[in-house]
């Protein structure tokens, strides 16, 4: 049976050190991304690393902690407003209800969008199904534990 989800909510991911994270249930959208900034590729000895941090300066947030990882591919996403860019995708793991579900997530600059995370289609087809109507299901489920 699939969870029900609202259109907001708040998050964990637990291996990018991230707690009651804001997150935007977005169906129109494929790919789930986050907002990152300082974003690169780099080459060490041969082997590809990307390297970002997450969020901007001005967000809430923001820690300045830089992640990387040569865990990631390259995603040809196309945004809301029709243009396709490539970007990079990264798989870690994401806390909603109570389990831990894998997720990619496109490292993109989302600087003006007001949620730093959206949850596109790929995440949400198999485990839930979205009630517009409610919010902050999985937060509210949550803080009662």
């Amino acid at each position: 049976m699939k969870i029900t989800i609202g259109r907001i909510d708040k998050a964990d991911f637990p291996e990018l050190i991230l707690e009651d994270i804001d997150v935007k249930i977005d169906s129109g959208a494929y790919t789930s991304s986050i907002h990152c900034s300082n974003i690169e590729e780099i080459t060490v000895n041969n082997e590809s690393f990307i390297k970002f941090t997450l969020f901007d300066p001005e967000h809430v947030f923001y820690n300045n902690k830089e992640f990387s990882t040569k865990n990631y591919k390259m995603k040809l996403v196309k945004s809301s407003n029709g243009i396709s860019e490539k970007r990079f995708m990264i798989e870690t793991k994401i806390e909603m209800f109570d389990k831990t579900f894998p997720i990619h997530l496109t490292l993109s600059e989302r600087k003006d969008m007001k949620f730093p995370i959206l949850l596109g289609r790929k995440f949400l087809n198999k485990e839930f199904v979205i009630d517009t109507a409610k919010k902050d299901l999985s937060h509210k489920l949550k803080n009662k534990i």
